[in-house]
């Protein structure tokens, strides 16, 4: 069974930095694409990042382009989001998910879609205040 844990979620001011971690078991990421999406308060969920297993690619949103980094450790087998430079529009739930069948991300008109991914973690909130 395929388990994604995401921790490191909370509450930071604007400007601040946080790092969310999503720890698989039962699968190997350096076998598949790692998505990262949030989802706000009354909004539908985004896909905000990837990391492709084959080449270390990264893809971003323009919302977090620039402030906010992704990639892995495969000896951990656990993916990160690193956000800096917070702001309150970031405030959301986040998910990291994976793609099985290809380590390569699925990028589509600049967005993630989420059919791709099999796998889920639990989510974890993420507040920006003022």
């Amino acid at each position: 069974e395929v388990q994604l844990v995401q921790s490191g979620g909370g509450l930071v001011r604007a400007g601040g930095s946080l790092r969310l971690s999503c720890a698989a078991s039962g699968f190997n990421f350096a076998d598949g694409a790692i998505g990262w999406f949030r989802q706000a308060p009354g909004k539908e969920r985004e896909g905000i990042a990837c990391f492709s297993s084959n080449d270390g690619s990264t893809y971003y949103a323009d919302s977090v382009k620039g402030r906010f980094t992704v990639y892995s450790d495969n000896a951990k087998n656990s993916a990160y989001l690193a956000m800096n430079s917070l702001k309150p529009e970031d405030t959301a739930i986040y998910y990291c998910a994976v793609d099985p069948r290809d380590p390569e991300c699925t990028v589509i008109g600049h967005r993630f879609p989420e059919a791709v991914y099999d796998y889920w973690g639990q989510g974890a909130k993420v507040t920006v205040s003022l």
